[in-house]
C-alpha cells in the first residue's frame, strides 16, 4: 500500500532539506578555498542497514562513492561499537574510498537511544601529506600519496580525539586548513543529528521508517519506468587516458552498456590493466563514474537513494585500471573516472545520439602549489581544478570554461586567491579557437597564468588530455588538446608535462591552457 502522496512529498522534501542544510553548514564552516568556495564535498544520510536515504548533490563525482565508503568504514570498524557522539574517519583508497584527499566522517544517528542510521560527509582536503604540496604527484604506490586513515574513531562523546588529531595534523602541510575543515565536517554531522531528530519528532518513528522504505521503492519504480523508454541492446564506447605519468602508453577505458527490460549492466571488463603509475581508479570511483551518465539521462526529479542503485549493475574485474588492487597508486583515479564517464556516454550515444554531447575536456586538471609564504613565513598549500570546454550538444553549442560532467566544483576567484596566497594571476581568459567545429561547436578552454611572489614554491600539475584531444560526435571535429607552458611570452617558452612536479623561479610564469570540447554534427 502506497503512502498518502501529499504526506509522501512533504516528508521526502523535508528529508532532502535536512541533507542540504548539512551541506550548507559544512561549506559555511570550512577554512580552505577548496571546500568553502569550490564546494568539493558531499553529504548523505544512511539508514541503520547502511542503505543511502538521501544525498546532497554538491558533487556528482561522489555519486555512488558514499554508497561504498560508508558501509566499508562501518564494517571495518564495527558499527555495533559506535555510540551517540562518535565519529569514524576514513580515506583509505583500497577500503571503499577514492584518492586520499577525500576524507569521510561518519557518525551514528540515534533517536531515543536507538540507532536510526548514519550521517556521512566526504570532503576533499587540500593536503594529506605525501610527496608534494596538495598531495598530488607522480607516484607508484599508495604510500607515497599521503597519510592513510583506515577507519578510526576520531569523535568520542562529540569531541575530537586530541591525540589522533595531533597525529593527523603532523602529517599535513596546511594545518590550519586541515583543522578548520575537519571541524566543519564535525559540525555538519552534529547538525544532521539534530535535523533527523526533529524530522522523527515531527512525523513519528513509524511513519518515518515507512516513508523511507516507500522512497526507495518509489525511486526504483520511476527509474525502471524511465529506462523502459530506452532502446534495448548492447552498446559500446571507449576513451583514453594519455599516459600514467611514467610510461607513455595510453590507457584504454572501454564501456559496454547492456540495456534490458528493467535494468542496466555496464561492463568495464575490456578496459586496460592497471598501471605502475597513479592513473588507476578504485571500484567505487568507477561505479560513481558510471552512475553519473545514467542519472543525467533520467528525469531530473527522480531522487537518488538505494532505490536508484538497485537498477544498475557495474562490472569491473580486479586488476584493471578501473578497479586497481592494493597497494596501487590512485591519486590520478578521477582522471580515469572522467574517461569512464566519456566511454559510457559514448556507448549511450549509440543508443540515444540525440541526447548525448560530444567529449568535453575529459580531465580533472589539478594544479597544486605550496611552500613558505614570504609574507607570513608560514607554510601554505593551495589546490584547484581548472575548467575547460564542454562538448557540443544535439541542439546547442558546448558551454565555455566549465567543470564538465560530474566535476561540479566552483571557480577559485582571482581576488580570493591573490589575497590568501603568495601568487599573482596575470591572465584568466578563454582560449580562442580551442573549440571543436561542428554543427554545434564545443566549448572553449580556459587560460590561467600563475606567478609566485618572492619565493620558489613546489608546483604540481596532475592532468591529462594533452596528447589525445576531445573527440567530436556525429561528424563533429576534435577540440584542441590542453597545453601547459613555462614562460609562454618570453621567447624561451618550454612545454610542461601534464603530470609533473617542479620548482619555478619567482620570475617564471606557469601558463595552464585547458582543452576545448569536441563538436557535434
Amino acid at each position: 500500500m502506497q503512502a498518502d502522496p501529499i504526506l509522501f512529498e512533504v516528508f521526502r522534501n523535508s528529508l532532502q532539506a535536512a541533507a542540504d542544510e548539512m551541506s550548507v553548514a559544512l561549506a559555511r564552516s570550512a577554512y580552505s578555498t577548496n571546500i568553502k568556495t569550490r564546494l568539493d564535498f558531499s553529504c548523505a544520510f544512511f539508514d541503520k542497514d547502511m542503505k543511502i536515504m538521501v544525498q546532497a548533490f554538491n558533487q556528482p563525482i561522489h555519486l555512488g562513492l558514499l554508497v561504498f565508503s560508508v558501509p566499508a568504514a562501518l564494517e571495518a570498524y564495527g558499527a555495533k561499537d559506535l555510540r551517540p557522539g562518535d565519529g569514524i574517519l576514513i580515506n583509505d583508497s583500497h577500503k571503499g574510498m577514492s584518492h586520499l584527499n577525500d576524507i569521510c566522517l561518519i557518525s551514528p544517528l540515534y533517536y531515543d537511544n536507538e540507532l536510526f542510521g548514519y550521517s556521512g560527509n566526504l570532503a576533499h582536503h587540500v593536503d594529506v601529506g605525501g610527496k608534494a604540496p596538495g598531495s598530488i604527484a607522480v607516484t607508484t604506490e599508495i604510500f607515497q600519496e599521503g597519510i592513510i586513515i583506515p577507519g578510526v574513531r576520531v569523535l568520542k562523546d562529540g569531541e575530537v580525539d586530541k591525540d589522533l588529531y595531533e597525529l593527523l595534523s603532523a602529517n599535513v602541510r596546511g594545518k590550519k586548513e586541515f583543522g578548520g575543515d575537519l571541524r566543519a565536517q564535525v559540525a555538519a554531522n552534529k547538525l544532521a543529528q539534530r535535523r533527523v531528530k526533529e524530522l522523527i519528532d515531527r512525523f513519528g518513528l513509524e511513519t518515518t521508517t515507512t516513508m523511507i522504505r516507500e522512497i526507495y521503492d518509489y525511486t526504483e519504480r520511476r527509474t525502471r519506468d524511465a529506462i523502459g523508454d530506452w532502446p534495448r541492446g548492447e552498446f559500446r564506447g571507449e576513451s583514453y587516458v594519455d599516459d600514467d605519468g611514467i610510461d607513455d602508453e595510453p590507457i584504454r577505458i572501454h564501456s559496454k552498456v547492456i540495456i534490458r527490460d528493467g535494468g542496466i549492466t555496464v561492463d568495464l571488463s575490456e578496459s586496460d590493466r592497471q598501471r605502475r603509475g597513479m592513473m588507476n581508479s578504485t571500484y567505487p570511483q568507477s561505479f560513481s563514474s558510471v552512475m553519473y551518465p545514467i542519472k543525467t539521462l533520467l528525469p531530473q526529479d527522480i531522487p537518488v537513494n538505494d532505490g536508484f542503485y538497485r537498477v544498475v549493475e557495474v562490472i569491473a574485474p580486479k586488476g584493471l585500471a578501473v578497479n586497481c588492487t592494493y597497494p596501487s597508486a590512485v591519486v590520478g583515479g578521477w582522471e580515469v573516472g572522467l574517461k569512464t564517464v566519456e566511454a559510457t556516454f559514448g556507448a549511450l550515444g549509440q543508443a540515444m545520439p540525440q541526447r548525448v554531447a560530444a567529449e568535453g575536456k575529459k580531465t580533472q586538471l589539478h594544479i597544486a602549489f605550496g611552500g613558505v609564504d614570504p609574507r607570513t613565513k608560514e607554510t601554505y598549500v593551495f589546490l584547484e581544478t581548472l575548467a575547460g570546454g564542454y562538448g557540443g550538444r544535439p541542439t546547442k553549442d558546448g558551454p565555455d570554461a566549465v567543470q564538465a560532467h560530474y566535476q561540479n566544483t566552483e571557480n577559485s576567484p582571482v581576488e580570493e586567491l591573490e589575497v590568501g596566497y603568495p601568487v599573482i594571476i596575470w591572465r584568466y581568459e578563454l582560449v580562442p579557437d580551442s573549440d571543436g567545429p561542428g554543427k554545434f561547436r564545443g566549448g572553449l578552454g580556459l587560460r590561467r597564468d600563475y606567478q609566485f611572489r618572492d619565493h620558489e614554491p613546489t608546483v604540481t600539475i596532475l592532468a591529462d588530455t594533452v596528447k589525445i584531444p576531445p573527440s567530436g560526435l556525429l561528424g563533429g571535429m576534435e577540440g584542441r588538446a590542453g597545453r601547459f607552458t613555462l614562460n609562454p611570452e618570453s621567447g624561451k617558452a618550454s612545454t610542461l608535462k601534464s603530470k609533473i612536479t617542479f620548482t619555478p623561479k619567482p620570475s617564471d610564469i606557469v601558463s595552464m591552457q585547458t582543452p576545448g570540447g569536441g563538436g557535434y554534427g
